[in-house]
């Protein structure tokens, strides 16, 4: 039974972005290649292989990789998928069958010559496949290429700001579908489904080339409030929750994020004195997104005004994070976050979240998870809001 095999079936779909813009890329990255006497890179995360090929794939227990030589880049995939990554890869692709054990390693071997200087990403390479790969390329020499992608990756083009922009106005909708669908008595599942649905309407209607794998809602209520990431459940609103609306839109694997509090029917004195000190920071924190700032000192200066307050104790994680092929199941640029251990200093076509967050127990008087989140663009002498959706006491008290 063979183990790799070529299945260009159909033609190749309408990309994501043009071909200058992926060779922009690749270009950039053969650059540093160069540099670091790099032969060849092998990716296998998710946010490398869509960025540099446009493939995003789903592995569901298998390995999917791509080779990226001075000359040539191919993406590797599983059988199972048929000719759908060769439809949607930038460059070249062979599949590997299920017929032998480790045939994504027979399809590396095929592509990489052994005694190869070889980068790859040891941020998400698991000890396993490391093992696995060192024994098909037993003469290759390792580097990691994790870290300096990451970097290119931070910097945006014109035409990755622009699907961004497309997909924070894409969030609006799904925020306005879950506000439209928010009343006592309704579960949060319902609420979710409603905006999720709108914003995949939108995408399908908006940009009908793309695929529409992964864009998500979690609706959160009560005390079901007290982390950013929780799971949407079954409990039903009451009268005076407080509601947490985060909506993602995922377009061609590229991640943005719509996220406000709000709250039913009504919005009691504490809850709402806590509302508009997040709502304060907040407000601060857009302002002091501008070029030359570093990430760490807009994290500090935020910090005083929390313990101005008395709620430092109460923030819950960094004020924010860089945008692009980010998913909850994948990815991040780590390197661009706005908390105190990170110095990286702001520049234009940089893209970063604004998103203060508190947390009060239950019990206490205000309980609940306080978040709101706007994406904004670095520009030359300041920042851009590309989030329209209104956030504050004055707009989200939701009544039916």
């Amino acid at each position: 039974m063979e183990q790799l095999k070529r299945i260009q079936n159909g033609a190749k779909v309408r990309p994501t972005f043009s071909d200058a813009e992926m060779r922009r890329r690749l270009d950039t990255l053969r650059a540093h290649m160069a540099e670091k006497q790099v032969d060849v890179c092998l990716f296998t995360s998710h946010h490398n292989i869509n960025y540099f090929s446009d493939f995003l794939y789903c592995a569901f227990g298998r390995n999917f990789g791509l080779a990226v030589g001075q000359e040539e880049q191919t993406t590797i995939s599983a059988n199972i998928d048929g000719g759908q990554p060769w439809r949607r890869t930038f460059g070249d692709n062979v599949v590997y069958t299920d017929w032998h054990r480790d045939n994504f390693f027979a399809a590396v071997k095929s592509l990489i010559p052994d005694g190869s200087r070889v980068g790859i990403e040891f941020d998400h390479v698991t000890v396993e496949n490391l093992r696995k790969l060192q024994g098909a390329l037993p003469s290759a020499e390792l580097v990691d290429v994790g870290k300096p992608t990451m970097r290119m990756r931070m910097v945006k083009s014109r035409e990755e700001i622009a699907w961004i922009r497309e997909s924070a106005r894409i969030a609006d909708i799904g925020g306005a579908a879950c506000v439209e669908a928010i009343a006592v008595g309704v579960p949060e599942y319902e609420v979710a489904l409603h905006a999720t649905g709108a914003m995949v309407r939108e995408i399908g209607g908006s940009q009908p080339h793309v695929e529409l794998m992964d864009s998500w809602t979690w609706f959160q209520s009560g005390i079901n409030t007290d982390g950013a990431h929780n799971p949407v459940t079954s409990r039903r609103i009451e009268r005076g929750d407080i509601l947490s609306l985060n909506c993602f839109p995922m377009p061609a694997g590229y991640y943005t994020a719509l996220e406000r509090t709000l709250f039913a029917e009504e919005c009691p004195d504490e809850h709402l004195r806590l509302w508009e000190i997040n709502v304060e920071v907040h407000e601060a924190g857009i302002g002091l997104i501008r070029p030359g700032a570093r990430c760490c000192d807009i994290a500090a200066e935020l910090n005083r005004i929390y313990e101005r307050h008395g709620l430092l104790e109460n923030r819950t994680f960094g004020y924010g994070h860089s945008f692009g092929v980010l998913c909850h199941y994948y990815g991040r640029e780590a390197g661009l976050e706005l908390r105190e251990d990170v110095t990286t200093v702001l520049r234009p076509d940089m893209v970063v979240s604004m998103e203060p967050m508190i947390m009060v127990p239950q019990g206490r008087p205000g309980a609940g998870g306080y978040r709101e989140h706007d994406i904004l663009v670095v520009t030359e002498d300041g920042a851009e809001d590309i989030t329209r959706f209104p956030y504050g006491p004055e707009h989200n008290i939701v009544c039916k």
